[in-house]
C-alpha cells in the first residue's frame, strides 16, 4: 500500500529511507529533512520492509513541508526496500539516507552545487560524521573520518560508497529501477561500489554535503550487530569476487589505518578509548569473516 502527497511537478531529488523498525530514529531523521536551508525541492519515499511495529502516526504528519510517500511491503531486505524506493521515485537524483541518520542543515544545498558544477559526473558520496556525544558515537566518527580520508583519491573521486549518503543521477540507474542486488542483504552498498568500479565509476566526494550518523545502540548492542553483519554481509563480498574485483582493505591498508587513526583520536582518554573501539570492533568482524569462509570452503 502507498500513501502519497501528491507531486505537481518532479523534485530534484527523491530521499529513500529504509525502514525497519526504526521509527524512534526516523522522527528525528524526518525533523532535519524538515530544516534544510536553501534546498532544491526534493520528496520523501519511506519503504516500510515488513517492519514488526507499527509506524507512530506522526509519520506521515503533512506539515513537514515536503511530500512523503511511505511504502509498505512484506520483509525482504534492504535492497528490495531501497529498490521498491526508487521504482516509487520521481526526482532526477536519486539520494539515500538511512533512518538514524540527521542531513545537516545546508546539505541538500551543498549537493545540489555540486551536481550543477560536475554535469558529467554521475553519482556522489556525502561526507558522513559521527555523533560524539558518547563513546560509540565518538569511534563512528573516528572511523568515518579516518576512511573518508584514506580511500579520498586526489581528483576529488572516493573509494568508498556508504547509503547512509549516497546519491546518483536517475538517468544513470537501471530502468526498472533495481539498483541494488536482493542477494545481497548486508554490504548492498559495497556490492554496487563494485559493479561501479566494473564500469570505471567511481563516487565524486562531496565534503560540503554533511550527513550525521547517530548511532543509538549501546556498545554491546553494536558488537552483537557487527558479529552478524560480518556473517551476512560475506554474501554480497562473495558476489563481489566472483567478478574479480577487489574491494575490501588489505591488511597493508589496515596497518597503515592504524597509525593514522590514532593520531586523529586525539590525546584524551576519550579519543584515546575510541580507537581501541573501532579496533577492537573491526578485528571482530574480519575474525567473523574468516571463520565464514573456512566453514564455506571446508
Amino acid at each position: 500500500m502507498t500513501d502519497k502527497t501528491p507531486i505537481c511537478e518532479p523534485p530534484v531529488f527523491s530521499v529513500i529511507i529504509a525502514v525497519y523498525n526504526d521509527w524512534d530514529a526516523l522522527d528525528e531523521c524526518l525533523r532535519a529533512l524538515s530544516a534544510q536551508t536553501g534546498a532544491p525541492s526534493f520528496e520523501v519515499i519511506l519503504v516500510d520492509d515488513g517492519s514488526t511495529e507499527p509506524a507512530p502516526g506522526t509519520v506521515g504528519d503533512i506539515s513537514r513541508g515536503f511530500p512523503l510517500a511511505i511504502i509498505r511491503q512484506n520483509h525482504a531486505g534492504i535492497s528490495a526496500a531501497r529498490n521498491r524506493g526508487i521504482q516509487a521515485s520521481h526526482g532526477d537524483v536519486l539520494l539515500f539516507i538511512d533512518a538514524d541518520c540527521r542531513v545537516q542543515p545546508d546539505c541538500f544545498a551543498a549537493l545540489a552545487s555540486k551536481l550543477a558544477t560536475t554535469p558529467q559526473q554521475s553519482c556522489f558520496q556525502l561526507h558522513l560524521v559521527g555523533d560524539c556525544s558518547n563513546r560509540v558515537g565518538r569511534a563512528e566518527e573516528l572511523r568515518l573520518m579516518t576512511l573518508q580520508n584514506y580511500l579520498l583519491r586526489s581528483d576529488g573521486r572516493i573509494r568508498y560508497l556508504n547509503t547512509a549518503g549516497f546519491a546518483i543521477r536517475r538517468a544513470k540507474a537501471p530502468e526498472d529501477g533495481n539498483l541494488f542486488s536482493p542477494a545481497a542483504t548486508r554490504a548492498e552498498d559495497t556490492l554496487l561500489l563494485a559493479n561501479l568500479m566494473k564500469r570505471g565509476e567511481l563516487p565524486v566526494f562531496v565534503p560540503e554535503a554533511t550527513v550525521r550518523h547517530a548511532v543509538r545502540l549501546s556498545l554491546m548492542e553494536c558488537v552483537r550487530k557487527d558479529i552478524r553483519s560480518a556473517y551476512v554481509e560475506r554474501k554480497a563480498f562473495d558476489l563481489i569476487a566472483a567478478q574479480g574485483l577487489r574491494i575490501q582493505l588489505t591488511n597493508g591498508d589496515r596497518l597503515n589505518i592504524l597509525p593514522a587513526m590514532w593520531r586523529s583520536s586525539g590525546t584524551d582518554s576519550i579519543g584515546r578509548a575510541a580507537w581501541f573501539v573501532v579496533v577492537g570492533r573491526q578485528a571482530l568482524r574480519l575474525v567473523v569473516s574468516t571463520l565464514y569462509r573456512v566453514m564455506h570452503w571446508s
